[in-house]
């Protein structure tokens, strides 16, 4: 098989370590097959492909679709190196408000499939990242929402030492408490 599943803390998320063949050449790697990933509990159909590209201390997010217009991801780091964050917004959850924090990058080539009813956040930790991502829905611009990226309920340890640039839209997400419970997945 070529991919290690590794359930994460909030076991619906899991990180996903690919096979890498490497040599003299270059490298070779298989990012998805549908099969190892049904077999390992990741089984739905991803509808919508993404890159996004983000300068040194960008931080986006964090991000979700309200229902019925859900997304799960599977994100990865093809340049440069992110924090990757995905919170528990299922009101339903016994993790309700926790998050996963992991470093995705171009060297460790990892991804991280993220669940629908998760909000979905980044930081830049390079001079340049850029993230290739999968959605299980396509995107619709009235589902649209958003947390605080730095809600104090949620209080994520983003590990940096600098003032992130943000959107204007992600400057005056809600916090946690204050979201729409009938609008999530």
């Amino acid at each position: 098989m070529p991919f290690i599943f590794e359930k994460q803390k909030i076991e619906d998320v899991i990180l996903v370590k690919p096979q890498v063949f490497g040599d003299n050449r270059g490298f070779f790697m298989e990012t998805y097959k549908k099969s190892d990933f049904a077999a390992n509990g990741i089984d739905l159909e991803f509808n919508q492909d993404n890159h996004s590209k983000s300068s040194a201390k960008v931080l986006r997010g964090l991000h979700y679709q309200a229902k019925p217009y859900g997304q799960a991801k599977l994100v990865r780091c093809v340049r440069g190196k992110i924090f990757d964050v995905a919170v528990d917004i299922r009101p339903d959850s016994k993790t309700f408000g926790q998050y996963v924090k992991v470093e995705l990058s171009e060297d460790n080539k990892q991804m991280l499939y993220i669940p629908e009813g998760f909000a979905h956040g980044f930081v830049v930790l390079s001079d340049e990242a850029e993230l290739c991502y999968k959605a299980s829905g396509e995107y619709n611009k009235d589902a649209d929402r958003g947390v605080l990226w730095n809600d104090k309920d949620i209080n994520i340890d983003w590990e940096i030492d600098f003032e992130p640039i943000l959107s204007e839209k992600d400057k005056i997400q809600p916090e946690l408490k204050d979201i729409n419970k009938e609008e999530l997945v």
